[in-house]
């Protein structure tokens, strides 16, 4: 029993663990500001030119009209509208930053460009490299 509290303890404190609830936390935060985008900003013009209600997820299409007996039986299209284009945002968002971010890891490990300094780890593996390569030439002149 002692081991696997060892283990859970390893796992808990490795950079892993608080990198993953890091990223939970700040997609938490990120959410609601693509939420209040999409419902407070792009919504209410795009609920305007589609039907003349002020917000997208208030459009419906009516099958049966309320009645005493009965209430209204209705497609509710508009919040499925409002849902892809919640999806959409946030895909070119997310998509926008990662892009960003392989950029810039693309220029951190690249040796060749000075205007960042190569990270130790790099540099030495840039070195084994060449190192080999010049191994592998030597062993093939033979």
């Amino acid at each position: 029993m002692k081991n696997f509290f060892n283990e859970f303890r390893n796992f808990a404190v490795k950079g892993n663990m608080v990198d993953m609830a890091i990223g939970i936390i700040m997609g938490t935060a990120f959410n609601a500001i693509v939420n209040a985008l999409v419902k407070q900003v792009f919504m209410p013009p795009l609920g305007i030119l589609t039907g003349g209600n002020n917000r997208l997820a208030d459009q419906k299409y009516v099958l049966r009209a309320a009645t005493e007996e009965a209430g209204e039986v209705a497609i509710g299209y508009g919040v499925f509208l409002e849902s892809v284009i919640d999806f959409l945002i946030i895909g070119l968002t997310i998509f926008v930053v990662i892009k960003a971010m392989n950029r810039f890891q693309r220029k951190a490990d690249d040796p060749a460009d000075a205007e960042v300094e190569t990270p130790r780890d790099i540099e030495l593996l840039a070195s084994i490299e060449e190192l080999l390569k010049q191994q592998n030439s030597l062993l093939q002149k033979k």
